[in-house]
């Protein structure tokens, strides 16, 4: 057993409704980012939903079938609710949507509002206004939620990028 473990400098929590599509998907492709990059132990990022109704279930299958035709594995990837410690633990804490904001801002502690943030807000050189949930179309839905958030992805990897 260690008595001192090493941890990581920043948290990361990414947020949609029910933590099933759209946040392990962010989650998993932002870890591969900075895997590519040597920051995947600078960084940690989890994510949780605001409405989860089934705490521990897989990620949607299309999320994962999708993500795993670019190497993202979304298996180990289990549904979670946002919880007050949340707040406290990640540094940035990134909405998919503005009704996932509002939930977050509603529930959040004061003190942390301002680390909440919209990922779509995080493109560069665009803003993206929502990712939108996927669960009730087709795969080309989640094909759709995968390139927005690749597309999200560079801005959140500069802020995190000593400069």
């Amino acid at each position: 057993m260690k008595l001192f473990r090493r941890r990581s400098s920043v948290g990361i929590l990414m947020v949609c409704t029910a933590n099933i599509c759209r946040s392990p998907m962010a989650e998993a492709l932002l870890y591969e980012e900075l895997k590519l990059r040597g920051m995947e132990r600078k960084v940690l990022v989890r994510s949780a939903g605001t409405h989860v109704g089934l705490p521990g279930q897989s990620a949607d299958a299309r999320a994962r079938k999708i993500c795993a035709r670019e190497g993202i594995d979304l298996r180990k990837s289990r549904a979670r609710q946002v919880v007050v410690e949340d707040f406290e633990r990640h540094a940035y804490i990134f909405a998919m949507d503005k009704k996932n904001l509002a939930w977050l801002q509603n529930n959040s502690p004061p003190q942390w509002r301002e680390r909440i943030s919209l990922v779509g807000s995080w493109a560069v050189g665009e803003i993206i206004e929502d990712i939108p949930d996927p669960y009730f179309g087709s795969e080309s839905g989640f094909e759709n939620v995968l390139a927005l958030l690749h597309r999200c992805m560079d801005g959140v990897i500069a802020e995190l990028t000593p400069r």
